[in-house]
């Protein structure tokens, strides 16, 4: 079966930059007060509910994985980039990262206590995250948690170039907090909190926190 090209595109482009896209990243990590609160919260809730496995989809260079790990979730990583996966475990050996797509996680049926999707969502298109947020409350146990992070608006925007210069291309999407939340209603999970910050931004940022019922 042919894979589609907004995987293909993704896993390309962030293979390029991935050296380049940690050192940029985690400086701006450890400036998000407010980002890492709501995963500060999240793996609370993850701790109460009895401590299940906590999937940090798209994690990039590992180091929402590893902070999770931090606050004694845990968590291990999927992400569709070899290069990351790369980057990930040489800064974070002690911790597991596994190569894989959020399209079809690899995790069995209610196995996990959480999963957290840190702005990898905007690489998908509109029309593959129904069955995306289908596949989260799969794995997710009853009472399980999802925290989102995204991009706020209602455009496509292509990017052909960055994290140092280096040449990508794939599409980022910018989402409207209603219509995720309409994705999870229609899957069955309930939205618990919605935060939206940085309004006189660029690019404004959205989080959501989801639950499965028990």
């Amino acid at each position: 079966m042919t894979e589609p090209i907004y995987l293909s595109e993704t896993r390309a482009s962030y293979d390029t930059v991935a050296v380049d896209y940690a050192a940029l990243v985690r400086p701006a990590f450890e400036r998000d007060v407010l980002g890492r609160a709501m995963l500060g919260a999240f793996a609370a809730l993850v701790r109460a509910a009895g401590g299940r496995p906590v999937a940090d989809v798209g994690c990039g260079p590992g180091h929402v994985t590893a902070y999770l790990h931090s606050l004694g979730a845990n968590a291990f990583g999927v992400e569709l980039s070899p290069g990351m996966v790369g980057v990930a475990r040489r800064a974070h050996p002690e911790l597991r990262f596994d190569i894989g797509t959020m399209t079809a996680l690899e995790s069995a049926d209610g196995a996990l206590g959480g999963v957290v999707a840190w702005y990898s969502v905007i690489h998908l298109p509109r029309d593959v995250l129904p069955a995306v947020f289908d596949e989260f409350h799969r794995v997710l146990a009853p009472g399980g948690h999802l925290l989102l992070g995204f991009h706020v608006g209602d455009e496509r925007r292509r990017k052909e170039e960055g994290y140092g210069g280096h040449p990508m291309s794939l599409d980022v999407h910018l989402l409207p907090p209603g219509h995720l939340a309409e994705l999870a209603t229609g899957a069955g999970l309930v939205v618990d909190a919605t935060l939206m910050r940085e309004p006189d931004a660029r690019v404004p940022q959205g989080c959501l926190l989801i639950r499965k019922p028990a």
